[in-house]
């Protein structure tokens, strides 16, 4: 497909000697400004901010809390330079179209960027344009049609950026003098440690039970099929033991069988919505295992443009919304496409999404430019994650306006004994929507066959396949279950989703475990101290109203430094009273340990650094000796099994200390609980049937039996 490139319209309210003039467009990354060239042409230069040039300094808090909160800003270090030039190339121009994203961010950095053009240029206008997505319509529009900054929108990252200051650069420093130097605390990010800190407890809490079910195989004439038990004498079964289930096999061998009952049920599924930021990123995480970091990247490639042969194009619309709101033109786009490759899925009328209540609505949906760009067609101008990423895009978005699918589910019970036995299928009657999909195709497509019985029929049963279960306790956070909670509860924006995350993990408070967040000890001591000390501050239901107060500072209903200082002044009391009061911590996180240094013979102490507790030595400086702290007693020479790590890729074990005498390894990290049976230590296993559950490490326990292997791998 070509894409056509308009007539291009000068901005509004130039004259003849300006349009001789270049004119300067301001974009925020290379990327973007490369596609926006191409579309405009010699006589518009396009140069790139590469995102905040002004902004408050690290050093200081920088903001003035007694006179109406006013922020301190300046250059930002190292971006002198850039900024001089965008000044001297503005000086050259005829008008300066500021194009930074149309969001509070992008917004702050064309108000920083008119105001330092202005102080040294003086006369040069000044606009600013903003679009949804980078295609030559659009940007035509968008230059054809400036604005001024929106002022509403500048005070709201305004009152965000001076609020996350105010909070972080007081509790930090409480964090250094009380707990331990480095330390860093922030407002919607120490919610969201909170979250997962409570889920750990939650999960370190859950002791599992052991369940049976029983399945067993009928046969129909030539047909074989699997049923599973659902009723015994009347009552869901519960089943407890290997015992109970064989004492229901004794009762149901050569037992005659009839199919009972036949049910169907027709069910209408409705497509879902084009993607909000949100719901992209959760998808992302669950289909295609992406981070939401690395989803929010890619989605910047789509969206910022790549070359699709001779052309360069946005293959995206902004990627930061939580609207599902799809344009005028777009609809007629993609009704078109559907029209004519799937003619009998066009419904009568586009179909239209309810916004949630805290939708802003101020970007469409996350969509295709164009719809006729398939995943097929620009495959080959693509990285595998790209295409991946583009495609369930693309589908999500196409299928939201095709026809319902409707799917028939079969079910049969058959009566065995005192019990019934369960059989269903589901088939696809009309395929509707999911005509579009392949990616992203559900269960519910895929279906599943149904044995041809009805009711009154006598069947065979022929072989039980019982099997043994445990109860799964509460599942860890994933990226992609974070966002949906923080979305629920209305705590950050599309914007914070990946970065809030992101902060956790630099920090050291949470680390990532087979995709799960797990919060480190650091972390927990962290969230403890927050917790007791700062509730409010740590308070989801706290935070999601503070979003909603910037909500109102971006519709001018109130004025933000007087949101701050509801907030500021209590809190700052607080702050105060608690440095003055709390006993510092410093020095109790050290532990006697009984264990003593091999090196220097004093005595060893446990300590918290960035990765966690270890063991050093209390001759510190003079004696530098470090050791892993011990996670178990070796079950097999009482000895201490420690973390240890492979030579080369570096993979997590845990061994004895006593290697190579004792040569015990497990591939499973000891947690904090013994085995009720026989006394051993559990471990934490992960598999993709079960998720996170715990084992006993004793093999010939029957208590959550584990399998190690035995291979011991060469050790560092």
């Amino acid at each position: 497909m070509a894409v056509k490139t308009e007539k291009k319209t000068p901005a509004k309210g130039t004259d003849k000697k300006i349009q001789d003039k270049k004119t300067l467009v301001i974009v925020e990354s290379p990327a973007k400004a490369k596609t926006i060239e191409k579309y405009l042409g010699p006589s518009y230069s396009v140069k790139a901010s590469m995102g905040h040039l002004i902004d408050l300094p690290k050093s200081r808090l920088a903001v003035d809390v007694v006179h109406d909160f006013e922020p301190e800003y300046i250059t930002v270090r190292g971006r002198a330079k850039l900024l001089k030039e965008l000044q001297d190339d503005a000086k050259k121009a005829g008008v300066v179209l500021l194009a930074s994203d149309n969001d509070r961010e992008g917004e702050a950095i064309a108000w920083h960027l008119r105001n330092a053009i202005s102080a040294k240029t003086g006369a040069v206008p000044i606009q600013r344009i903003s679009f949804n997505e980078i295609t030559p319509l659009a940007i035509m529009s968008a230059v054809a049609n400036p604005s001024g900054i929106d002022e509403a929108k500048v005070n709201a990252q305004k009152a965000r950026r001076v609020l996350d200051r105010l909070v972080g650069y007081n509790l930090s420093p409480l964090l250094w003098k009380k707990v331990k130097n480095g330390l860093s605390a922030g407002r919607v990010q120490s919610v969201a440690l909170r979250l997962i800190c409570e889920r750990e407890k939650e999960v370190e809490s859950f002791i599992p039970e052991e369940y049976w079910t029983l399945e067993a195989d009928f046969k129909a004439g030539k047909t074989t099929f699997t049923a599973q038990l659902v009723l015994w004498q009347d009552r869901k079964p519960e089943l407890r033991s290997e015992a109970e289930v064989n004492a229901i096999k004794d009762q149901l061998s050569g037992t005659d069988c009839e199919v009972v009952d036949v049910r169907e049920l027709e069910k209408t599924v409705r497509p879902k919505p084009p993607f909000t930021t949100s719901q992209l990123q959760q998808t992302a995480a669950n289909r295609l295992g992406f981070t939401s970091k690395k989803t929010m990247q890619i989605a910047q490639q789509l969206y910022e443009g790549v070359n699709v042969g001779d052309s360069r194009v946005g293959l995206i619309t902004y990627m930061r919304t939580d609207s599902v709101r799809i344009s005028a033109l777009a609809l007629e786009d993609v009704r078109a496409w559907i029209g004519k490759q799937f003619p009998d899925e066009l419904p009568d009328r586009p179909l239209e999404y309810a916004l949630s209540k805290k939708a802003q609505d101020a970007h469409e949906a996350i969509r295709p430019t164009y719809t006729a760009y398939t995943p097929d067609e620009v495959k080959e101008y693509l990285s595998r994650d790209q295409l991946r990423l583009y495609t369930i895009i693309w589908e999500r978005f196409v299928s939201s306006q095709m026809k319902n699918a409707k799917t028939k589910t079969v079910s049969a019970d058959i009566q065995a004994g005192e019990g019934i036995f369960r059989v269903a299928g589901t088939q696809i009657i009309e395929k509707g929507f999911y005509k579009a999909l392949k990616l992203l195709t559900s269960k519910e497509e895929k279906g599943n066959p149904y044995p041809n019985l009805k009711k009154g029929d006598h069947i065979r049963l022929d072989v039980f396949h019982p099997e043994q279960h445990f109860t799964q306790g509460p599942a860890r956070y994933t990226d992609a279950s974070i966002v949906k909670t923080l979305e629920e509860r209305g705590i950050g924006r599309p914007s914070t989703y990946a970065p809030i995350i992101s902060v956790l993990l630099e920090r050291f408070y949470v680390t990532r475990s087979n995709r799960q967040l797990v919060p480190t000890q650091l972390g927990k001591i962290i969230c403890d101290m927050l917790v007791e000390y700062f509730p409010h501050v740590v308070d989801a239901a706290f935070t999601a109203s503070m979003e909603s107060k910037l909500d109102e500072v971006e519709e001018s209903h109130i004025r933000w430094p007087d949101m701050i200082r509801e907030f500021y002044d209590p809190f700052k009391d607080r702050v105060d009273e608690v440095g003055k009061t709390l006993e510092s911590f410093k020095g109790s996180l050290d532990e006697e340990t009984g264990y003593t240094c091999e090196k220097c013979g004093k005595p060893l102490v446990k300590k918290l650094g960035r990765f966690g507790y270890f063991l050093a030595c209390s001759g510190f400086p003079e004696c530098r000796n470090t050791r892993s702290i011990p996670l178990a007693k070796c079950p097999r020479c009482g000895g201490d099994v420690v973390a240890r790590k492979t030579r080369g890729r570096g993979k997590e074990f845990y061994g004895c200390t006593n290697y190579p005498e004792c040569d015990f390894i497990s591939h499973f990290k000891p947690i904090n609980q013994k085995c009720p049976n026989c006394g051993n230590f559990m471990v934490e296993k992960y598999d993709k049937k079960n998720g996170s559950h715990k084992a006993c490490i004793n093999p010939d326990c029957d208590y959550l039996h584990s399998e190690d292997g035995e291979d011991i791998p060469d050790v560092e």
